[in-house]
């Protein structure tokens, strides 16, 4: 049986499964498949599984939407929050020179990037809306480096599931799967609507995911970790939001 047969004989199972003896049952379909996301746990468990199997099988692929230039909002609401430390302030103060992005976990060569060192990789630009859980967006043309091409280049393992990533900002982290990791819309973005990402928007290095909303486009992102389970960070629910209510998956 090809990959198209399966994946049409898995999506009709779970709406079958999901209507005829509830969404427990497509739930554990979803399980059988490896498509259960780290928060599948609780009340809202299976309604979580449900909706994050069915996103992964029907749109893995898609793009979000890219708008031309004329879009750029005018005034970009920067949901703006004080230098998450002196540290922080240090590092600005030096125009982030000493800035470092740590790359660990499932990988053949852990390392440390500079932001010259990113902005050394292949740029790439999107003009992307940033959608907030809160009612607010805005669109801007984001300017980085492919998050694929940054693990392609430390060499992740074949049994990674997950890549965790960091803030500056206390207690603030998150994470995606693989599907968005290589996504060639996903960035380490260092740049924003012709010039540097400016600090209330996440500089100098925000994670730019346009296929989710914004609290997984975390700012300030200092380090991250490849990994096969979310089991030892934090709560095992795959990030901070998630341990205060909001779902891991946050496709749109």
């Amino acid at each position: 049986m090809n990959k198209i047969t399966r994946r049409k004989l898995f999506v009709g199972g779970l709406a079958t499964a999901a209507g005829a003896t509830g969404i427990g049952v497509a739930a554990r379909l979803a399980q059988k498949y490896g498509l259960v996301p780290p928060d599948h746990g609780g009340i809202y468990g299976p309604g979580e599984t449900l909706t994050y199997a069915a996103q992964r099988l029907l749109t893995r692929h898609s793009m979000a939407r890219e708008f031309p230039r004329s879009a750029i909002s005018a005034r970009p609401f920067p949901n703006e929050v004080e230098a998450p430390s002196e540290t922080f302030k240090r590092l600005q103060a030096g125009k982030f020179v000493d800035w470092r992005l740590t790359i660990d976990g499932l990988v053949d060569r852990p390392g440390s990037f500079s932001i010259d060192q990113l902005r050394s990789y292949p740029s790439h630009s999107q003009i992307t809306e940033l959608a907030c859980e809160e009612g607010w967006s805005y669109i801007a043309e984001w300017v980085g480096v492919r998050l694929s091409h940054v693990l392609s280049t430390v060499g992740v393992h074949p049994q990674a599931r997950y890549v965790v990533y960091f803030s500056m900002e206390p207690d603030t982290w998150e994470s995606i799967d693989m599907a968005d990791a290589m996504h060639p819309q996903t960035f380490l973005t260092y740049g924003m609507n012709g010039d540097e990402l400016p600090v209330a928007h996440g500089g100098p290095l925000r994670l730019r995911v346009p296929r989710q909303l914004g609290y997984k486009n975390v700012k300030f992102i200092t380090h991250l970790t490849v990994t096969d389970s979310m089991k030892r960070f934090g709560k095992g629910l795959g990030g901070i939001n998630p341990e205060f209510g909001y779902a891991w998956y946050a496709g749109l």
